[in-house]
């Protein structure tokens, strides 16, 4: 059921054809009327039924200006490398303790960093990792000997670009306490990211065929594309 507060906005909001996110950023703040500092947030649907079948987004992005959100890191290595991860900043930092915890899934971190070696064991907990997408994957840069950039990059605001099988995309692109320019950054980040993949996955036609931006508690707008932001 709509609250009497979002009925309200639909009210105000007469014109809700495709604008540029320029055009769309001061609207979409005003409408965070909560008290929390609301999430900015980008939903995109992809073109991904190709001719060869379908294309399936999965990369990372790092967001100039981070998300506003803190993520708590874990990272899995040998002793030898626990000084650099938790330098670098990680939460929780283990060897065979850790997987013996996610094991038992006890789990309390949102990024999972590990080194090749421990990938090895770690495979095994497939079942569980998998579906909560905590699964280490090197094309996403978490398995990997540099534990300290992959750490510094998950805390900086480095987000996982992935599709659905509908080609649905979410990420949060900011908060409104965010300048314009902070979430403009972030949002050419992403489209940057994305037109690399296009190429990568020699894509045919245009990539995104609808986007949409949003606040938490507000109205969803249709974005006009302009790659002249």
């Amino acid at each position: 059921m709509k609250s009497k507060r979002y009925k309200n906005l639909l009210k105000e909001e007469k014109d809700l054809s495709s604008k540029s996110i320029k055009d769309l950023l001061p609207k979409v703040k005003t409408n965070c009327t909560t008290k929390f500092d609301e999430s900015i947030d980008l939903n995109l649907q992809i073109n991904n039924k190709q001719k060869k079948g379908e294309v399936n987004i999965r990369t990372v992005v790092n967001m100039p200006s981070g998300t506003g959100k803190k993520i708590i890191v874990a990272v899995l290595c040998d002793e030898g490398l626990k000084a650099s991860a938790k330098k670098a900043g990680a939460d929780i930092v283990g060897g065979d303790d850790l997987i013996e915890k996610i094991k038992a899934e006890e789990i309390n971190f949102e990024k999972l960093i590990c080194t090749p070696k421990m990938m090895i064991a770690l495979s095994k907990l497939g079942k569980i990792l998998g579906p909560k997408g905590l699964m280490p994957n090197p094309k996403l840069g978490t398995v990997t000997e540099n534990i300290e950039e992959a750490v510094k990059n998950a805390k900086s605001g480095q987000v996982e670009i992935k599709n659905d099988k509908d080609g649905n995309i979410g990420l949060t692109i900011g908060k409104k306490s965010f300048t314009d320019d902070k979430i403009l950054s972030n949002f050419k980040a992403i489209i940057e990211t994305l037109e690399k993949e296009k190429t990568n996955n020699s894509f045919k036609g245009e990539m995104i065929k609808n986007i949409y931006l949003t606040s938490t508690m507000g109205i969803s707008y249709k974005l006009k594309l302009d790659k002249n932001f």
